[in-house]
């Protein structure tokens, strides 16, 4: 590793990743986030076709994505630490490998409570391997082209999202809901093998005792939580990036009562969505490169702005499209501030750069919980638009702050 990168520990091996195969290497990682973001939003989904098959209804359905939103909160610094010592190319063959046999026993679930159980475990290799990843990916090009590098891995994410859902939930009407988690199980036990062909060996720091260096790289992981810096940024995380999530979980709904488009529009939507958050985390990353924290302000702007226009889009397909679409290219913060946290973390860039990740899924929490509140207040679908405004300009109140310790 270049000793302009941040990450300090583990260390690239002497005989580092030959530049021609860094594409593929990125590539592997992509395919991991496409098959984390196709399970993680086709889920969604498929809830009123698994939940008959289960026996339960659909409120009790939602509690399956519930399931695997808390396994990444919980898997992404528990993991991070426990696997601090490993080398990283290593942990994320792990990683993948426990993520194919949580959707393959959610493929096999018997019942309901089965699911909850598989489902969680799931989720638990979530954040770390985006997390780890990053790091990785970020490592195999030079200092200014971390946030592009993060960019393409987290480029499968998004295109998940276009690509990935659609073809999931046609899959699972089709053949059943159950090999909507059967494919994903195959994309996981793929991303395993291009790793471990392409991905760059690395090695830890050497040491005398192994459970005393698992101890000492536990507690440099935990550094990370006595960090400001790093809390501020996650706090930027959970409260600006929670508007999003209060929109799309209720655009569905949306489409049906506002604007009063067939159900068959709904992945027309979705995937316009898609788009707008490839686009962003391209555009985003390249921004970033050039100036990180201006770019982190402006896309919370960007946010505001765009959630602002939503309730009045809403009412006619033709001007929620675009305002969709400019809503999903908000999605770029996640790129951008996977980088910050490798600038702020010190030695501790695992844990930060997995709960980056659970900051997240407690923003797609927060988000859906707050919105729900204003439509159950009687304020109507398209007043998650202003719960999203709301969350933008407090995520600008965290920037604010970090931006203000960085001067001092």
């Amino acid at each position: 590793m270049s000793a302009a990168s941040p990450i300090a520990s583990p260390e690239l091996s002497d005989d580092p990743l030959p530049s021609a195969h860094t594409g593929w290497a990125l590539l592997a990682l992509a395919i991991g986030g496409f098959a984390i973001g196709t399970t993680e939003f086709a889920a969604m989904s498929l809830v009123p076709f698994f939940a008959p098959d289960l026996g339960i209804d659909i409120p009790a359905a939602g509690h399956v994505i519930s399931a695997y939103a808390l396994g990444v909160v919980v898997g992404a610094p528990l993991l991070a630490v426990l696997g601090a010592q490993v080398p990283r190319r290593t942990l994320l063959i792990l990683l993948m490998l426990a993520f194919a046999v949580g959707n393959g026993l959610s493929a096999l679930a018997p019942g309901y409570h089965a699911m909850l159980l598989f489902r969680f475990l799931s989720g638990l290799p979530h954040g770390a391997y985006f997390g780890v990843g990053a790091l990785v990916a970020a490592s195999m090009v030079a200092p200014q082209r971390r946030a592009q590098a993060v960019s393409l891995m987290m480029l499968g994410l998004t295109v998940a999202t276009i690509v990935g859902v659609p073809l999931a939930n046609a899959l699972g009407q089709w053949a059943g809901w159950r090999w909507g988690f059967g494919v994903v199980t195959l994309l996981a036990l793929l991303t395993a093998a291009l790793v471990a062909m392409h991905a760059p060996k690395d090695r830890v720091q050497p040491g005398a005792s192994a459970m005393r260096e698992l101890g000492a790289s536990a507690m440099r992981e935990l550094g990370a939580l006595g960090r400001r810096q790093v809390w501020l940024t996650l706090g930027i995380a959970t409260i600006g990036f929670g508007g999003m999530f209060a929109v799309y979980t209720y655009l569905g709904s949306t489409l049906l009562e506002v604007t009063r488009a067939g159900p068959g529009l709904l992945p027309v939507v979705l995937s316009v969505f898609g788009m707008g958050m490839t686009a962003g985390t391209l555009g985003a990353a390249w921004a970033a490169d050039r100036a990180l924290m201006p770019t982190v302000g402006g896309l919370l702007l960007w946010s505001a702005a765009s959630l602002a226009l939503y309730p009045f889009a809403a009412g006619n397909l033709w001007t929620l499209l675009p305002v969709v679409f400019l809503i999903g290219c908000g999605g770029g913060l996640g790129t951008v501030l996977q980088t910050r946290l490798m600038d702020v973390a010190g030695d501790a860039q695992t844990l930060a750069a997995a709960l980056n990740h659970s900051a997240f899924n407690a923003a797609n929490a927060l988000g859906p919980w707050l919105g729900g509140l204003a439509i159950a207040a009687g304020h109507g679908w398209t007043s998650t638009g202003w719960v999203g405004v709301a969350l933008a300009f407090g995520g600008m109140a965290f920037w604010a702050a970090s931006l203000a310790l960085d001067r001092r």
